[in-house]
């Protein structure tokens, strides 16, 4: 069985500062009808053509989550990640989302895995952006 396309959800605070930062700071496109502030409901971005990233406000968050909380600023319970070609492509994207609001979480550098950097988004879900060793 496939599924597509996938949607990744997040919690968020506050919808045009994040529609801001994803549109700006990672290059995404938002997809769908605009809604009466001008931004898409529900806010969508594709990520690629099997992806999709819906952001939804904390309040509103509940029906989907039922009794569980959501998690507060800061603690995390899984880490996003963008694969890209290269370290150049590595630190201009970390140094795009930064211009875009976002908190630096660990500046990019080789690891014994590869060359990866990670990056907070306004509402604190964790990005990685990493290249494969050759």
């Amino acid at each position: 069985m496939t599924f597509a396309p996938v949607i990744v959800s997040l919690p968020i605070a506050d919808r045009p500062t994040s529609y801001r930062f994803y549109r700006d700071g990672l290059g995404l496109d938002a997809v769908g009808e605009l809604a009466d502030d001008g931004l898409p409901e529900p806010l969508q971005f594709a990520v690629n053509d099997g992806l999709r990233l819906m952001l939804v406000p904390s309040g509103g968050f509940g029906w989907v989550i039922g009794k569980n909380e959501v998690a507060a600023r800061g603690q995390s319970e899984c880490v996003l990640s963008l694969d890209v070609a290269s370290p150049a492509d590595a630190d201009a994207l970390v140094e795009r989302a930064r211009a875009a609001g976002a908190e630096v979480v660990t500046e990019p550098a080789a690891q014994p895995w590869g060359y990866a950097g990670t990056f907070a988004d306004p509402d604190g879900h964790l990005w990685m952006v990493s290249v494969a060793p050759e």
